[in-house]
């Protein structure tokens, strides 16, 4: 067997080799700046092998009335591709996904909105000690239908534990 046909052999074995499930939940706080500031929570539970993962995830962003600012709650469900170890401490990785949101203002009953949303992002995944990690995240979701604001965008820190 010559040196290139082993070598092929070798990395086709390599890649067929099933990696190790893994699992993590995140609980998160943030911002999102559309229209103006306010107070964004959610968790999210992932699961996937070294490079690509899933996640479902619930965000809850807080009404502002005095600036006209929906409450806005996403139910997502994202792939994630990711680094297959941290580099320095951090896992980076990029997600896109898709699930429902449902918008509404308390001066406003007749004007809730539910819809199909999409979302794309990014972010990172920082060990602290052991299973517990810092992670930091980036996502625009585009609206379906007839929201008050599109595109939105949000920003969270969280604390994900892996297992």
């Amino acid at each position: 067997m010559t040196p290139m046909r082993k070598l092929l052999l070798a990395a086709a074995l390599l890649l067929l080799t099933p990696g190790i499930a893994r699992a993590d939940i995140t609980a998160f706080f943030g911002i999102s700046p559309t229209p103006e500031n306010r107070a964004v929570k959610g968790f999210a539970v992932g699961a996937g092998l070294a490079i690509v993962a899933f996640e479902g995830e619930y965000a809850n962003t807080n009404e502002d009335v005095t600036l006209g600012a929906p409450q806005l709650r996403t139910f997502m469900f994202n792939g994630l591709l990711q680094t297959p170890f941290p580099i320095a401490g951090f896992q980076f990785y990029g997600t896109l996904g898709g699930g429902v949101y449902r918008e509404s203002l308390s001066t406003q009953p007749n004007g809730d909105e539910t819809n199909f949303a999409s979302n794309v992002g990014g972010g990172a995944k920082i060990s602290l000690a052991g299973p517990l990690r810092l992670r930091v995240d980036y996502r625009v979701f585009n609206l379906h239908g007839s929201p008050r604001n599109n595109p939105v965008q949000r920003w969270y820190v969280g604390v994900n534990l892996k297992f």
